[in-house]
């Protein structure tokens, strides 16, 4: 029990540091959530404060997630079903630390690249093929959300295609994962309904009449 407590400590920590926030404010001394969308994420970074400091939020995001994972499976090694189920726990935990950060009064971002990082250490064949999903919906669309989206939900098909040793508890962790990812994309969702949804590259914003949490701040990413 003190184990799977220190553990899964160490792994929300890890998770919620908010890299996008830090990176933003340290070299443009500004709140990247007061700025473009209000997201804390790699692409709002980007938009934000350069393609550079976006590019590494994305890799220290995914990183903190596979980190936390490699941790707990160095306590809990793969079984011959798969991950253990405390990095199973690990990796979820990761994942809704980003999304619910101390640091940041438990408001955060959408967890995709956390949740990218994760993938990475469970499930690499599975992380990759999502990746690749959403390398060609963004291509093609120009539309991150939908990028995003659309490899969320393709985590747990993927799992069952490509993950011969799956067990119970991976599945259940990698959906829920999917699940947190797409539910806090739902105002992403609206806007790609109303076709107002923002494309990568262009300087139009979100349309917050379209935004249900258009009267909360915007800090997801």
């Amino acid at each position: 029990m003190t184990l799977w407590m220190l553990t899964l400590t160490t792994a929300y920590l890890l998770g919620s540091i908010p890299f996008g926030y830090v990176l933003v404010l340290l070299f443009r001394h500004q709140d990247v959530r007061a700025t473009g969308s209000g997201n804390i994420g790699a692409t709002n970074v980007a938009r934000s404060g350069g393609k550079g400091l976006g590019l590494l939020t994305l890799l220290l995001d995914a990183l903190k997630g596979y980190v936390a994972v490699i941790l707990a499976m160095h306590f809990a090694p793969n079984t011959s079903h798969g991950p253990s189920a405390l990095a199973v726990a690990a990796a979820v935990v990761a994942v809704l630390g980003h999304v619910f950060p101390i640091w940041l009064k438990f408001k955060g971002g959408k967890g995709i690249a956390t949740a990218l990082g994760v993938f990475v250490a469970l499930v690499p064949w599975v992380a990759l093929s999502a990746l690749g999903l959403f390398i060609l919906v963004v291509a093609m669309t120009r539309l991150v959300s939908l990028g995003s989206i659309l490899a969320a939900i393709s985590i747990p098909i993927f799992a069952l295609l490509l993950v011969p040793k799956r067990s119970a508890e991976l599945l259940a962790g990698l959906t829920c994962i999917s699940v947190v990812s797409i539910l806090k994309h739902r105002a992403n969702i609206v806007r790609l309904l109303h076709g107002t949804e923002s494309r990568f590259g262009s300087n139009k914003k979100p349309d917050s009449t379209t935004n249900p949490d258009s009267n909360e701040k915007k800090v997801n990413a």
